[in-house]
């Protein structure tokens, strides 16, 4: 199946990323190109935050650093209820809400 997305192997039904070997779910693909970069960039802040509070030992920060990278990644439909299992509408409401609790950051 010929794919109109650049980067990782995909399965046939564009479902799953293949990585080193290993499938992980794909980012929904009806999620708009500025949002999903958005999205990307609160996940890879997240990630980042992660790594810092493991640095300094910091339990809290470490707690709150992988929440958001949860809701980036339920936002993005790599995580939680699988997005081809979803009406266009919960896809649509999923990631903009997930996109405007990371906006906020009083929201988190």
């Amino acid at each position: 199946m010929p794919s109109e997305h650049s980067g990782p192997e995909r399965t046939e039904d564009g479902r799953y990323v293949i990585i080193d070997g290993r499938r992980w779910r794909a980012t929904d693909p009806d999620i708009p190109e500025e949002a999903a970069a958005a999205l990307r960039s609160h996940l890879m802040a997240a990630r980042r935050a992660v790594r810092e509070a493991k640095r300094t030992t910091d339990e809290a920060a470490l707690r709150r650093a992988r929440e958001r990278v949860q809701q980036a990644k339920v936002a993005l439909g790599e995580r939680g209820d699988p997005w081809w299992e979803q009406t266009a509408r919960d896809r649509t409401r999923r990631w903009r809400d997930g996109l405007s609790q990371l906006d906020d950051p009083d929201r988190t």
